[in-house]
Order: C-alpha cells, then sequence, then structure tokens
C-alpha cells in the first residue's frame, strides 16, 4: 500500500493488533511487581533477599533497559522486519524469566532480568509503530487508546490466573502462565501480515514524503525542546509510578504472609487493570477534542493522591481499593504517551528513535523509583516511602502545569531547527 494519512487495514489485521496487544501484556514487562515478591516471599532474607537487595536487582534490570532504549527505536525506524523483531524480545524476555526459579545468586539474578530488560525495551516502539504503519497519522490516537485497552485486558485476565493458579499451586505458576502467554503473543504478531505495515508511515515520515527517504538526524531531538521536557516529565512520573506497585506487594507480604501475597497483589493489578481499559479508551477518543495537556495533568495529580492514600492503613481491603486509582495515571499515560511524541516529531522520520530516547529518561525514573523506595522503607518505613513517591508526583504535576505546552495544535517548528514547519505541526483536533 502507497504511504498516506488514510489507511483502511483489513478486519484481520486489526483482530491480529488487538490480539498481539492483549497476549504481550503480561510478556512485555517480564515479571514485573512478581519479581520482588518471588525474591521477598519465596527466597526469603534467608537467601539474603530482602527489600533494598530486589530493589537493587530491579533498578540493575531497569538500568539495563534503560540504555536499550533508544538503540531500540533506531532499529525500528531502520528495520523491515519488525514482527520478527517483537517476536525475538517475547521469546528472550520469556526465557530469562523462566531461568530465574532455576538459579540462587544475585549475579545470575541481576544478569537474567537484565536481559529481559533489554529486550522489553523493543516493545513500546515496536507496537506504537506498526500500529502507525497499520493505520496512520489521522486513525493513531484512537488505535493507541485501544491497544491500551487491550493491553490493560490482558494484564487483568493473566492477573487473575495468575493469582488464582498461585493459590492452589503457589508462586511459581506465574513462570509457566508467562511461556504460554508468549506462545500466543508469537501467533497474534505473525497474524498482523508484513504487507499491512507502510514502514514509512511507521517511522513518522510525512505524506508526501519519498518512500525510502533517509531520517532527519538524531541532533534535530536535542534541538526539540518541548521533546526534552516531555522526557524529564516522563521521567517524573516514572520515578514516582514505578515502586507503587513493587512496595504494596512487599508490604502485603509482610502484613499478610507469604502464603497470599502473589494472590492479593494479583488481586490489586486486576483491579488497577480493569480500570485501565475504559481510561485508556476514553483517552484515545477523546484526546484529540479535550487536548493531551489537561489529560495528562489528571495522570500527574491522581499519581500523588495514590501515594498520600496508601498511607491510610495497611489493611489489604484498604491498599487494594486505592491501587484502583492507578488505572486511571497509568491508563492515561499509556494512552498518552505515544501520541504526544508524535505529535512532536512528526514529519521527521525519527518517530521511533524519540520514543527510544524519552522512553529511556523514563526508564531511568522507573529504575531509580525502585532503589529510592526500598531504600526509605528500610530506613523510615511505608508510609514515608508513600509520601515521597507522592510527593514527586506533585512536582510532576507543578512542571506539567507551568512549562509543557499543548502539543495538540500548538507549532513545533521553531523547536526543531531545520525542518519543513508544515511537516511538523501536530495534527488538529
Amino acid at each position: 500500500m502507497a504511504a498516506g494519512p488514510d489507511r483502511h487495514p483489513d478486519a484481520r489485521t486489526l483482530r491480529g493488533l488487538d490480539a498481539l496487544n492483549f497476549f504481550l501484556a503480561d510478556v512485555r514487562d517480564g515479571l514485573g511487581p512478581y519479581l520482588a515478591i518471588y525474591l521477598i516471599a519465596v527466597r526469603g532474607p534467608d537467601q539474603g533477599w530482602n527489600e533494598a537487595t530486589a530493589g537493587l536487582i530491579m533498578t540493575i534490570a531497569g538500568v539495563a533497559g534503560l540504555i536499550a532504549q533508544t538503540p531500540a527505536g533506531l532499529l525500528i525506524d531502520r528495520t523491515r522486519a519488525k514482527r520478527m523483531v517483537v517476536v525475538a524480545a517475547a521469546l528472550a524476555v520469556t526465557a530469562s524469566c523462566l531461568a530465574l526459579p532455576f538459579i540462587a545468586s544475585f549475579t545470575l539474578v541481576a544478569a537474567t532480568q537484565s536481559v529481559a530488560g533489554i529486550a522489553g525495551a523493543i516493545f513500546p516502539p515496536a507496537l506504537a509503530a506498526i500500529t502507525l504503519g497499520v493505520v496512520g497519522p489521522k486513525a493513531f490516537s484512537r488505535r493507541i487508546g485501544r491497544n491500551e485497552g487491550f493491553n490493560h485486558a490482558g494484564n487483568a485476565v493473566s492477573a487473575a490466573l495468575a493469582g488464582g493458579l498461585a493459590y492452589a499451586f503457589g508462586p511459581i505458576v506465574v513462570f509457566w502462565l508467562m511461556g504460554a502467554l508468549a506462545v500466543c503473543s508469537v501467533g497474534a504478531m505473525l497474524a498482523v501480515p508484513a504487507r499491512a505495515i507502510d514502514d514509512d508511515l511507521a517511522r513518522g515520515l510525512a505524506h508526501g514524503e519519498k518512500a525510502g527517504a533517509a531520517p532527519s538526524g538524531l541532533s534535530t531531538l536535542l534541538a526539540n525542546r518541548p521533546l526534552l521536557l516531555f522526557a524529564l516529565l516522563c521521567a517524573i512520573f516514572h520515578l514516582s509510578n514505578a515502586a507503587m506497585l513493587t512496595s504494596v506487594g512487599q508490604l502485603l507480604a509482610r502484613v499478610s504472609g507469604k502464603a497470599h501475597a502473589t494472590s492479593l497483589i494479583a488481586v490489586c493489578i486486576v483491579a488497577a487493570q480493569c480500570v485501565m481499559v475504559p481510561v485508556a479508551m476514553f483517552v484515545g477518543a477523546r484526546a484529540d477534542a479535550i487536548g493531551r495537556k489537561p489529560i495528562f495533568l489528571a495522570a500527574f495529580g491522581v499519581l500523588a493522591v495514590r501515594g498520600v492514600l496508601y498511607t491510610g492503613s495497611d489493611n489489604p481491603f484498604w491498599l487494594v481499593g486505592v491501587q484502583l486509582l492507578d488505572g486511571i495515571g497509568a491508563g492515561i499515560y499509556g494512552a498518552l504517551f505515544p501520541v504526544v511524541v508524535a505529535d512532536l516529531t512528526r514529519g521527521g522520520g525519527r518517530f521511533n528513535a524519540a520514543q527510544g530516547a524519552v522512553a529511556t529518561a523514563q526508564g531511568l525514573g522507573a529504575a531509580l523509583s525502585a532503589t529510592f523506595a526500598g531504600l526509605i522503607i528500610v530506613s523510615a518505613g511505608y508510609d514515608a516511602a508513600f509520601l515521597a513517591l507522592a510527593a514527586t508526583a506533585a512536582l510532576g504535576f507543578v512542571l506539567y502545569l507551568t512549562l509543557m505546552p499543548e502539543t495538540r495544535d500548538a507549532t513545533v517548528a521553531d523547536a526543531r531547527a531545520g525542518t519543513d514547519p508544515e511537516a511538523v505541526r501536530p495534527r488538529a483536533a
């Protein structure tokens, strides 16, 4: 198909995208919060694992992943084998996590989770690029919202299965569930035909650009001040958000006992993901009408409130109830992140490289979050950690409110030196 703003993919291709986002949901982030629970509740202090050491493992894996973010985006911009890259990354993440029950040393655990972090860096730019290449820029915001809806639905279903099966068979079942979902995600990726993906649109080339034209240089990204500011705000969001769920999981392991920790954290995940589905769908449908900025401010505000409310009680029902707010904040963030990056890089041919660059900042915030919270928990307790994370989110709210422009209809040509203004003008509502 020729490149252009209007794309008309067939129903089979769109169903493949739905299935890919659904099944890849539990694979793309590896073990996520289950890693901390496994290391603390199953391995435990007897084997040298506590909140601080578990947080350090997650930080190491996060640093490895963030180093890979920009190269991953560049790879997706350049390759025409996007489907095979996604398949290889899914298999690498799964193999790294399935190895965990068979290794014991800190070094080996750190190494396997670092491999998972590096492979996981492929998924965000790849899924966004494939989506843009399939549906085109005109339908991108709405389709990203749908992607996120299926992603959160997949997380909810897999977490519900993990919680129920872990209650019956123990935490080890999470590993085998991940393997099964990886197989399904590979099948879903292959259901999207390679011919349905326009590789020029997928890297953000504007309509009318010569197919195969060389993308603009990476130096243009460094000259894009709104993009750099957005990267900083993404880092702040994840510095606050990333450790909240893992800290709740660790707290549940302390107050509810090891036997129920995995099932309880699964309930937290399911509750939040069920909220994320309609939130993501709403954001995708209304982001062009409402604008990006007010919706993103809501994400920061809800994140700050969530951190404060966690200090209200250690009761598992209270903690699960507060976790519902994650569905609003994270649901908004996931649906808007690629849309804002697309707004700020339209026409430059570096959409995925820009995603990788911003995701590097995001990953740095997430990587530091686990150690940040873990050290505060060990030295001052859980309430102090939750309040510190809430204060970080409040800082992000203020910075976004005062410094970040509305990207829906603001001209960003002046921020992208040497680029045609009309080529990078964000879509109007």
